[in-house]
């Protein structure tokens, strides 16, 4: 390989250690920052599953094993998401109908206070689940971001080990070239 091209490589090597590296930090801030006001957020608003026993009877949790749970505040991501599909979907699953369905029959009813109760209790349940999911999503975002950060720090160290390689190595390898005839090293 010429000199002029050499150098070329060379070049291109640290731009690629520089961009790789910049990206994988960006990741790895992206991941923290997702993760920490996740974390934050949720644990402002106080949610714990509630204790062992009776309340958290497995028979009547079926979707997530719930039990694993019992006592503990939801402080992440993942606890968002069994809370809310395990805990409050099972709950909202037996309240008998959605919060459309709910809506529908008490406007057909509109004197009626127990169905007017339930459409806002249906209301409630189902935002506090749509808000825990969008929890669980973006705590699962930080977390891919986290993984691509970790592979962008490989690429970054793979294209620096290689720059060594092209700095160093690769120099004392190369055939010596004298009046157009290649002499060994």
């Amino acid at each position: 390989m010429g000199s002029g091209l050499r150098w070329r490589v060379v070049s291109l090597q640290v731009v690629m250690v520089v961009v790789f590296a910049f990206i994988a930090g960006f990741m790895y801030w992206g991941a923290n920052f997702t993760h920490s006001y996740v974390h934050d957020e949720l644990v402002s608003q106080k949610i714990s599953f509630p204790p062992a026993g009776a309340a958290l009877l497995a028979k009547d949790y079926p979707n997530l094993d719930v039990q694993k749970w019992a006592g503990q505040k939801v402080t992440d991501g993942v606890g968002a998401e069994a809370f809310a599909k395990g805990y409050l979907g099972q709950h909202l699953l037996d309240m008998g109908m959605t919060y459309s369905e709910a809506s529908t029959a008490s406007r057909a009813k509109p004197n009626d206070p127990k169905l007017a109760a339930l459409v806002q209790t249906i209301f409630r349940g189902e935002t506090l689940r749509g808000l825990l999911l969008n929890a669980w999503g973006w705590w699962t975002v930080g977390t891919y971001a986290l993984y691509a950060a970790i592979g962008m720090t490989v690429a970054s160290a793979v294209v620096f080990l290689a720059f060594l390689y092209e700095l160093f190595v690769a120099p004392k390898q190369a055939p010596s070239v004298v009046r157009g005839r290649q002499v060994a090293a």
